[in-house]
């Protein structure tokens, strides 16, 4: 049997132990996330006017971004033209630093809209940008059901502040 050494996994797991600011009824957890008032353990990366960007606590892979606007709504046509133009652009914004950070060959980027359409979080729409290498994809998922993130997040974090 192979072994996979990772110790800084250790470091990102018990980020998850200390306790979460308990969510109101009804509300997002990127709101919750907003509110909590700490970017660097909401791994909130950017605040524009109308949207931010967070990093995804379960990431496809090492980078992946998620554009978020701060008005809560699960309808995609309940986005208005200013926020529609703001997330776009920081869509852009989000394309460069990543590409200057993790150097990708390539972006997967769209939204999940609908518990049916695989939404994690249906009711706050939201953008997902994930960064994607030739090969990047491998049996691990397949046969142990795990996903290899090769970065810490908060190491990723700091790239991608200093990059926006």
């Amino acid at each position: 049997m192979h072994q996979m050494w990772s110790p800084w996994r250790s470091t990102y797991i018990d980020t998850f132990k200390k306790p979460a600011k308990k969510k109101r009824r009804g509300e997002s957890i990127f709101t919750a996330a907003l509110e909590a008032n700490d970017d660097d353990g909401q791994f909130i990366v950017w605040r524009g006017k109308h949207c931010f960007v967070i990093m995804n606590r379960y990431p496809y892979n090492s980078g992946h971004l998620m554009i978020v606007p701060y008005r809560k709504t699960g309808r995609f046509e309940d986005i208005r033209g200013e926020e529609f133009v703001e997330i776009m652009a920081t869509t852009q914004r989000a394309k460069k630093a990543l590409d200057k950070v993790m150097k990708p060959q390539g972006y997967n980027f769209g939204a999940n809209i609908g518990r049916a359409a695989g939404a994690g979080v249906d009711n706050h729409i939201h953008f997902h940008i994930v960064p994607r290498w030739n090969g990047d994809t491998n049996l691990m998922p397949v046969l142990a059901n795990t996903k290899i993130i090769s970065e810490d997040m908060r190491a990723t974090l700091k790239k991608l502040r200093k990059a926006f």
